[in-house]
């Protein structure tokens, strides 16, 4: 099955529409979700608000923002995109990422930057305990009993004590189990201190490079990382993330660009031509197995996904490489997860 996700950034933009639109637009060529990048120091608007916003108006595809682990509450982050998935029903997504700049640091004044390691090492804490947070309420814990004014059953809700290196956490959640049972987590795998955390807690690991070689190294060390931590290799999708610039159509693909691969630059692998090329190159890289799918940047938001959906994903649906609508309604559907179970109903309701 091959996976395609989008990026939906727009610099300099602080409205919510134009994001909404190009989330619509993403959602018509059937792709698997949408990120939405977010940093403390970057200027505009909440990656997580502005997706929230895009729940209601869409239908099917998934929604991921970023949200940093570090100078941020692990309870909150974790029950804000357990809202999300609620919100959208079932299709929330979480890029996990950290902040490392000291100028990010001085925002808060809580404690000065650390290093990569130690940030990642925070990262991997959050991502467990926000799972266990997720499921500190039963499936059956809501049960509205009107006569009775009870809202839930507290024989249902679990403790969660977790203290790690840099936080402690109390639970049970605030929110209910999220619809998907475990929103989906993603993590850009391409820097070594990120691995351990993707391999350990990602659903989706994106890697940035530029080769099928590189693609299939970075993959089979994920899946060997994943296999040591005691979980399946196969629940773990790997998305190569290209830089994209189809602004000049076919005629634009030269040495290196094209039907020669992406070409290497500061921001990130980057193709460069049309949309045929690009489906070509999806298409080879992923038959010949380096790769589940493709998380695509467009150099210039509206022009390049426009011709990513009208072009790339029509000539891969045409070739019956790619769906023409969404068999489920779930993120983790779209991308053929199985949806956690509930650890304590499987144990019989003991924690």
């Amino acid at each position: 099955m091959l996976c395609l996700a989008a990026a939906v950034d727009v610099p300099g933009c602080f409205g919510a529409e134009p994001y909404v639109e190009l989330v619509r637009l993403a959602e018509r060529g059937g792709l698997d979700f949408v990120t939405l990048d977010d940093s403390f120091v970057r200027p505009g608007p909440d990656a997580l608000a502005v997706l929230s916003r895009a729940a209601p108006v869409t239908r099917r595809i998934g929604l991921v923002p970023t949200l940093t682990t570090t100078h941020t509450e692990p309870f909150r982050v974790q029950a804000a995109v357990a809202t999300l998935d609620w919100v959208s029903r079932g299709r929330a997504g979480w890029r996990i990422d950290v902040s490392a700049g000291e100028d990010e640091a001085r925002l808060f004044g809580r404690r000065r930057a650390a290093s990569a390691e130690v940030l990642w090492d925070e990262a991997g804490e959050v991502a467990a305990v926000a799972a266990r947070l997720w499921d500190s309420w039963e499936e059956d814990a809501e049960i509205r009993d009107v006569p009775t004014g009870r809202f839930l059953d507290r024989e249902t809700l679990r403790r969660v004590d977790f203290t790690g290196g840099t936080f402690s956490v109390r639970g049970p959640s605030t929110v209910p189990r999220p619809p998907q049972g475990h929103p989906v987590r993603v993590v850009d795998a391409t820097e070594a201190q990120a691995r351990t955390v993707a391999a350990r807690y990602a659903d989706v690991a994106l890697i940035r490079v530029a080769t099928p070689a590189q693609a299939a190294a970075v993959r089979e060390e994920l899946c060997a990382r994943a296999a040591e931590s005691g979980r399946d290799p196969e629940t773990l999708r790997t998305l190569v993330s290209l830089l994209v610039d189809l602004g000049d159509g076919e005629y634009a693909a030269e040495p290196g660009h094209g039907g020669g691969g992406p070409r290497p630059t500061a921001r990130g692998p980057l193709y460069r031509g049309g949309p045929v090329g690009l489906a070509e190159l999806v298409a080879g890289w992923h038959a010949d197995g380096v790769t589940d799918g493709f998380h695509l940047v467009p150099v210039e938001p509206r022009r390049d996904l426009e011709r990513l959906v009208n072009g790339t994903v029509a000539v891969l649906q045409h070739r019956g490489l790619f769906r023409t609508f969404y068999p489920g309604s779930t993120l983790r559907e779209h991308l053929g997860l199985a949806r956690p179970a509930d650890p304590y109903a499987m144990t019989g309701g003991t924690s």
